[in-house]
């Protein structure tokens, strides 16, 4: 039973939209002052430009299913390809209780003071990260159809949180000017490891760009829908991450805008200020919608590469598995869950919310950026080849293609050992980089277990 293409150009352009786009990295970057700004810029033409290039090119070059890991494999062999996506898929797990972390912490806003009493509860984001795990679980399991009105519900309820940030802000510096100074001296990063720090966040932050090859059967025209989505929506999330993190910092200090809390806390004080108090209520109740979806976003996309590697018999044959009533791979989907529901309790073990937070963002950026190093190689590799009709090669050629791969190699690298180092504030530095470097390793090293059982299967069947 084949996959149903179900995706058209709008759909691929909310999906990047969820995949892309996430309203907590603004909070992050305001957090850090406007020197973020510089940042954003150095990290869109470091990772971010690099990447669109690479994916544009080897997405119509090899659109079908599998994306990441099927330009792997084709580049440099199995083991590679499975190993690339194991990872990729591995980091979903501390993302999706990180981005629900974030969901919960902003849905408190709407109960008030009983909301804020349960910031530090940790009954609270575990429950409501679980429950956020079946939510998108269930919809993905019913098929893209389905799961596809959640994504652009969510991609809409992404957007206008962003757009009321920018205008609220416009408002309050053409009324009572900036809360935060814009100088020149404030704009310029430090060569401290603080900024070094924050530049691997946000380097993961521009990430997701790759996600939707990974549904190539499901796409109706992929070489055609695929490239104009990629190129719409990464104009538009380069220009909402420097425009929101902007008009946050003019709203409120640095210093009050939490990575957790601040995008929330910035809309309610910009509206506030600009006479339109309900605001901040309403852009509470569409970041937690928001939340969700992209989970769903996310589970999509991740679901599929056990579905492939199953295909390839690199995994159980179960996840392969077609669902006979939804088409969709079921299995996948539901294995996936469960450990990243499993991966919400272990973040727990030890620390407090934040402390979990942390862990979970460092293990999601270390997961998902060993991959891009595989898929930038790839992009070098498989540039020699001739273009198959109709696919697309970037202007310049295989020589720029080329020199974005290198770059986008050489960022990621850096961002990887970056992650691995715990925040400044985290009270027990060495306890939280030694869970980070154990996770690490179990991650990988379950990565080539699985893959040596499925040598041992594949020789005992060929005999």
């Amino acid at each position: 039973m084949e996959l149903r293409r179900v995706l058209g150009f709008r759909d691929l352009v909310f999906f990047y939209t969820l995949t892309c786009f996430s309203l907590r990295w603004i909070a992050t970057a305001a957090e850090a002052g406007p020197s973020s700004l510089v940042v954003w810029v150095l990290a869109a033409f470091g990772l971010f430009v690099p990447l669109v290039a690479s994916v544009l090119e080897l997405s119509s070059r090899h659109p079908e299913e599998g994306g990441l890991y099927v330009w792997t494999r084709r580049a440099f062999g199995d083991f590679p390809g499975f190993i690339a996506g194991f990872l990729y898929w591995a980091s979903n797990l501390p993302f999706f209780p990180a981005l629900l972390y974030f969901t919960a912490a902003n849905a408190l806003f709407l109960g008030g003071a009983k909301g804020a009493a349960l910031q530090e509860s940790r009954g609270f984001f575990l429950a409501f990260s679980l429950l956020g795990v079946i939510l998108a679980s269930a919809a993905n399991i019913r098929g893209l159809k389905y799961g596809t009105w959640l994504h652009n519900a969510a991609a809409v309820a992404t957007w206008i949180p962003a757009i009321l940030l920018v205008l609220c802000g416009a408002v309050v510096f053409a009324r009572f000017g900036s809360a935060t100074s814009f100088s020149a001296a404030h704009l310029i990063p430090s060569a401290g490891l603080k900024d070094a720090l924050f530049f691997s966040t946000i380097a993961f932050a521009f990430g997701g760009i790759e996600t939707a090859s990974f549904l190539g059967d499901e796409i109706r025209d992929p070489r055609r829908n695929l490239p104009r989505a990629l190129l719409l929506v990464g104009a538009l999330i380069t220009a909402a991450y420097l425009a929101g993190t902007a008009s946050l910092l003019v709203a409120l200090p640095a210093s009050e805008a939490s990575g957790l809390t601040g995008i929330t806390k910035g809309i309610a004080a910009a509206s506030a200020k600009a006479g339109l108090p309900a605001m901040g209520t309403l852009a509470a109740l569409l970041i937690t919608l928001s939340g969700v979806g992209v989970t769903g976003a996310w589970l999509a996309t991740a679901a599929r590469l056990p579905f492939v590697g199953g295909l390839d018999r690199f995994l159980p044959p179960a996840f392969g598995k077609i669902h006979p009533k939804w088409g969709t791979p079921a299995v996948a989907i539901l294995v996936q869950s469960a450990l990243s529901a499993l991966f919400v309790l272990l973040s727990q073990a030890g620390t407090g919310v934040k402390g979990a937070y942390d862990t979970l963002v460092a293990m999601s950026v270390i997961s998902y950026f060993v991959p891009f190093l595989f898929l930038f190689a790839s992009t070098i590799r498989l540039s020699k080849a001739p273009l198959p009709k109709d696919a697309i090669r970037i202007p310049g050629g295989r020589p720029v293609s080329v020199a974005l791969a290198a770059l986008g190699f050489l960022t990621t690298a850096v961002s990887l050992l970056l992650a691995f180092v715990p925040p400044g504030d985290e009270p027990n530095k060495v306890f939280a980089a030694a869970k980070i470097v154990l996770l690490t390793l179990v991650l990988v090293a379950g990565g080539a277990a699985l893959y040596a059982s499925s040598a041992r299967r594949r020789r005992m069947l060929r005999t």
